[in-house]
């Protein structure tokens, strides 16, 4: 969420970041309508506050002056006074309320360094690794080649929970172990400490990092108040929830495994084949806290680690800076990594990496303290990005680790964490 003060001062830069994301709006006058009420109440209270102490200093002086129909009346005065101050403060809660929703619906600020687009084939390409992978005979598509493997039944995962769910077995089941372990043990030994957080989240921690109320029809319901995560990074930011952060911990570096749920809604007819847009996956997430100055660098640093994933994979793809018609709503700088696929003959997104600002902090109230810097505290910066989305590793793997004979090739870094199996052939 934005500052309320940073929007009062500058609603042009407001209007503009809104304009440049395309489909974001605010109510500009009813900001500045509440905002005059809320301060108008405000100075008024305190008017009221200061004429009610001087009163009630005088009815013990009016009282030993024996002037006691006086002292009376000041003690109606002070009591009329008490109850407008608490009609007024009432007000002034309904009054902010109203406010901090409106603010809350504002998206983040973008960077000066993200590209101005209307979507994403306006994000410009940043680096690239590898080639796409070339084939000497017709490849197949991980939809084709999961079933022919054994490793993904497509029909009995809808028979199991519905459509755009999926069902792993044998090897399948096997390598989505294999990849998560593999993740987790090499954002471990970039200093990122492993959690295993629940599944089930609350509006609170939805809230404080932005999926709540904007995102709400894209959230899985469990109980009125209770919700599925759509990824860890929800149960990893909240961690800190309502703390306050000593300098010398920053940064600090999050990782978890976590089965994220997504209603997917307003996607009907996009990636409907295969496991590439799906109501449930696996995902390993990385999360971060850090200083305001340091965080830009804690981005590239977070990108470089998602890169490594797919660098010791072998996997070929390319970086993209999102433009401001694409950047996610909580977002102030987004990179998007790319993997290559086959069957899309394209690049597909694995991995998405943002720097939040403060406006999740300012949300979940998570700040820091650095007595040798600054009196009282600050809010910290908060980061997220997939490290990587385990299904959609797979699917790059099988489809461009396949062979001519239908058989899959695992990638040398993933043998260990599959008992040394080299090669997966049909069943």
């Amino acid at each position: 969420m934005l500052d309320i003060k940073f929007v009062r001062e500058n609603p042009d830069l407001v209007d503009k970041a809104c304009e440049s994301r395309q489909n974001a709006h605010w109510d500009r006058e009813k900001f500045f309508e509440l905002d005059e009420e809320r301060r108008s109440v405000i100075s008024e209270v305190e008017t009221l506050q200061a004429e009610r102490n001087a009163v009630s200093k005088q009815i013990g002086l009016l009282m030993r002056e024996g002037k006691k129909e006086e002292a009376e009346a000041a003690k109606e005065q002070v009591a009329a006074n008490k109850d407008h101050i608490a009609r007024l403060d009432q007000r002034r809660g309904e009054v902010e309320e109203e406010l901090t929703a409106l603010v809350a619906a504002i998206p983040n600020i973008p960077d000066a360094s993200v590209p101005y687009g209307k979507d994403d084939s306006d994000n410009p390409e940043v680096r690239k690794w590898g080639e796409p992978t070339q084939f000497d005979f017709e490849p197949k598509a991980h939809w084709d080649l999961g079933p022919e493997l054994g490793m993904i039944d497509f029909d009995r995962g809808v028979k199991l929970a519905g459509t755009r769910f999926y069902l792993l077995g044998g090897m399948g089941a096997r390598m989505e172990r294999a990849l998560i372990n593999f993740m987790i043990d090499t954002h471990n030994q970039a200093g990122f400490k492993e959690w295993w957080p629940p599944v089930i989240t609350n509006q609170d921690s939805l809230y404080g990092t932005g999926q709540l109320p904007k995102f709400e029809e894209d959230l899985y319901h469990v109980q009125p108040d209770l919700y599925l995560i759509p990824t860890a990074e929800v149960q990893l930011t909240n961690i800190h929830r309502d703390e306050i952060l000593d300098a010398s911990q920053l940064p600090l570096l999050y990782t978890a495994f976590t089965p994220c749920f997504r209603e997917e809604a307003g996607s009907a007819g996009r990636d409907t084949r295969g496991i590439i847009r799906v109501h449930q996956f696996d995902k390993v997430e990385m999360v971060k806290f850090a200083k305001p100055e340091d965080s830009m660098n804690q981005l590239e640093s977070m990108v470089q680690e998602a890169e490594k994933i797919l660098q010791l994979l072998g996997l070929p793809y390319h970086v993209v800076t999102l433009c401001t018609g694409d950047i996610g709503f909580s977002a102030c700088k987004c990179y998007d990594i790319e993997v290559w696929l086959p069957s899309y003959n394209a690049y597909k997104e694995i991995s998405s990496c943002s720097n939040c600002w403060d406006f999740q902090a300012r949300r979940a109230n998570i700040r820091y303290k650095d007595p040798a810097e600054f009196k009282g505290t600050r809010l910290v910066h908060t980061l997220n990005g997939s490290g990587l989305a385990v299904g959609r590793t797979m699917a790059a793997i099988m489809e461009n680790y396949q062979n001519a004979d239908g058989s899959v090739t695992v990638p040398e870094v993933l043998r260990p964490y599959m008992g040394g199996i080299e090669v997966i052939r049909p069943e």
